[in-house]
């Protein structure tokens, strides 16, 4: 007798743990070639409300944990992907159709991200931070601090590599995020996603949702209890990203607008990627005589 597979049931991840869609719907992913793969979660409205409130529980916490701190938990995250480089290996070259070699050069791509990012985790605050002059006897110091939480469109085309290029800069400046992940290519961030569930990230401090960003991201652009949110997933599409920018302006949203085309993930990033997020605070304080 012939044995059944056991097949893997491909989930969102909130909260630290993997509920199956509230709406009960899935969809088909199928790899670059076009063949069946596997049946993704489709998230729903109450899918994203519930990845509100996890990563709103989460953010004290997570912001109150020191730079370093969260240098070495995004670090971890590092080591488990790459622990699981076969996993992700075939996740990347049956979503993006890329050969061995190339998808193997995205993971190593993703890896140095999270790396980059984490080094840069107690560093920011010395290089956008100030002390400043001013008149009379007070030191004013003016540092940088999390906006909250921040919804992100991951990009539709780089899986593995766009994906942590948009949730690493959110994460590392202390904010918390609801990743609505690509909608063709989702295995690499479900996968991603139990890596996160076996690292030190605490749980809500990301979360992430598998559908259509046409779907989940206007609830999540008026959500009153979401502080900003990255357009960079629906690049291209001028009519989604205006209703989001307008839906954003409600409740005064910090908006990373989308690009015309999506970046290429390989370039070295740069601060704005982690600026975008934060607020600076400025303190006033009496020099002691």
């Amino acid at each position: 007798m012939a044995r059944v597979d056991v097949r893997k049931t491909y989930k969102l991840f909130i909260g630290g743990a993997f509920p199956r869609s509230e709406s009960g719907y899935s969809y088909v992913v199928n790899d670059a070639k076009g063949k069946f793969v596997a049946n993704a979660a489709l998230a729903s409205r109450k899918d994203a409300r519930d990845a509100v409130v996890a990563a709103r529980k989460a953010a004290g916490g997570w912001a109150a944990r020191t730079a370093y701190n969260r240098a070495q938990i995004l670090y971890r995250v590092a080591e488990l992907v790459e622990d699981r480089r076969p996993q992700f290996l075939v996740a990347v070259q049956q979503s993006e159709g890329l050969s061995a070699s190339k998808a193997n050069d995205a993971i190593d791509a993703a890896i140095d991200r999270l790396v980059w990012y984490a080094g840069w985790a107690d560093k920011l605050t010395q290089v956008v931070g100030n002390a400043n002059p001013v008149a009379g006897p007070f030191f004013n110091l003016s540092t940088p601090e999390p906006t909250g939480v921040v919804a992100v469109l991951a990009p539709q085309g780089s899986s593995l590599l766009g994906l942590v290029s948009v949730v690493a800069p959110v994460v590392v400046t202390g904010n918390v995020a609801v990743v609505v992940s690509s909608y063709d290519r989702p295995l690499p961030a479900v996968t991603f996603a139990e890596v996160l569930a076996t690292s030190d990230v605490p749980a809500g401090v990301i979360n992430i949702l598998t559908g259509e960003a046409a779907t989940v991201a206007p609830w999540l652009a008026s959500h009153m209890d979401v502080n900003a949110i990255d357009l960079t997933g629906v690049a291209g599409d001028t009519t989604l990203t205006t209703a989001l920018e307008v839906a954003a302006a409600d409740n005064l949203k910090r908006v990373r607008r989308a690009p015309a085309a999506e970046p290429d993930w390989t370039l070295t990033p740069g601060l704005d990627t982690m600026t975008d997020f934060v607020e600076i605070k400025t303190v006033w304080h009496p020099i002691g005589v």
